[in-house]
């Protein structure tokens, strides 16, 4: 029987599959094929939701007494953009001057194909590790995340599946690998604000009131003075206004209504809870400012309207996962990574609701660019790092 021991057929075979969200595209297919042979159990549910599209999953367990280990990721891609921009075909898995090309060759498929390979290679060296090792594989993670790994987990706890620590594969190392190790997230909420005015002419104001005034003041108390400085282990909390809207096509004519929309990594000096009301204030404070609005007496009138769910921030603390992690990093390639707690937001924010959950994956230089791509050396190193912290993790045992 051949096992999946090389990290580079494996991405290929992944790779060829069109897995653009919300399309399982064949990537589940292909992974089932690669874990049944290493003694994995495999199950494919798909969840639905009203407006959203159904989303298949897969979650995969090799069982065995002890400790039980989950590795997360998605086979979900983002779409190639303009295909004759690619030097090589998005989807053809071609290797050139020591590089593998396609679309999820480091934002996920090239994680998860290391991490297959590495416990194939346990398997085949130990006969198995001492516990469970499961796969947590979600086709929605780059899709609006709703039918994919928040109810993967429940389903799988709903069966009794408990797990003692998780390692997600997605690209963490800016630079080289051993770079960075992530411990944590920062909090994200996205939201938008409207402000109602009254239309009129551009040549007389005031017979109207202009909404974009008004908008411009709210912007302006969202973003000074700055929500804090930082703490010991977050960056400090940041607002980014990323949309401001009228709909106004004419240039003579004052518009009814204006938005801004706008999102917030808050880190832990904030829950989701305290940087909404603080958001609430600053609003409330800036609409009675008459800075941009000469004249008027009322407050600007506006709602707020928060846009998704929040993602909370959480920071791991579990000290045999870090450090199995960063011991295997520091064997292979001989840097020590940073832990770090920046970037964006991942499958590890409802992760942490089951177990200690860190994440360590490939450069990702490339991520979702025209010509993404791996180094073929690469993807060995991370399947030795992978390999080396499965060992080590069940070596060292529950406390």
């Amino acid at each position: 029987m051949t096992l999946p021991t090389d990290p580079v057929a494996n991405l290929a075979a992944l790779i060829r599959c069109a897995s653009v969200t919300p399309a399982e595209g064949g990537a589940l297919s292909a992974l089932e094929d690669m874990l049944k042979p290493l003694g994995f159990s495999v199950e494919r549910p798909v969840f639905s939701e009203a407006g959203t599209p159904d989303i298949e999953n897969l979650y995969a367990r090799r069982s065995g007494n002890g400790p039980h280990l989950m590795f997360a990721g998605h086979t979900d891609v983002v779409p190639v953009g303009d295909e004759s921009s690619w030097t090589h075909p998005p989807f053809a898995a071609e290797i050139a001057k020591g590089e593998m090309f396609g679309r999820g060759a480091v934002d996920m498929k090239g994680g998860i194909a290391c991490f297959i390979a590495a416990v194939a290679r346990h398997v085949d060296k130990m006969d198995g590790p001492k516990g469970s090792v499961s796969l947590l594989i979600t086709g929605d993670e780059e899709g609006p995340a709703i039918n994919g790994t928040t109810k993967l987990l429940e389903w799988a706890a709903a069966k009794g599946e408990k797990w003692d620590a998780s390692i997600v594969g997605e690209p963490t190392n800016p630079e080289a690998l051993g770079d960075m190790i992530k411990i944590g997230r920062r909090g994200s909420l996205s939201g938008s604000v409207i402000v109602n005015g009254r239309q009129g002419h551009a040549a007389y104001p005031q017979l109207a009131d202009n909404p974009v005034r008004g908008l411009v003041s709210l912007v302006d108390g969202l973003l000074h003075p700055v929500f804090d400085k930082g703490t010991t282990d977050f960056q400090p909390t940041n607002l980014e206004v990323t949309s401001i809207d009228v709909g106004n096509p004419a240039t003579n004519v004052i518009p009814a209504k204006a938005t801004a929309t706008f999102n917030i990594r808050f880190n832990d000096a904030w829950t989701a809870e305290t940087i909404q009301a603080e958001i609430h204030n600053r609003l409330d404070q800036a609409a009675k400012r008459k800075k941009y609005r000469t004249g008027k007496k009322t407050p600007v009138d506006y709602e707020l309207v928060w846009r998704d769910r929040p993602s909370h921030v959480f920071l791991t603390r579990d000290d045999r996962l870090v450090e199995a992690l960063t011991g295997s990093v520091k064997a292979v390639t001989g840097r020590t990574p940073a832990l770090s707690t920046s970037g964006g937001t991942s499958d590890a924010r409802f992760i942490k609701d089951y177990c200690p959950v860190v994440e360590f994956g490939l450069v990702g230089k490339t991520m979702h660019m025209v010509d993404e791509r791996v180094a073929l050396a690469d993807l060995e190193t991370l399947t030795q790092i992978y390999q080396r912290f499965i060992e080590d993790w069940f070596e060292r045992g529950l406390p």
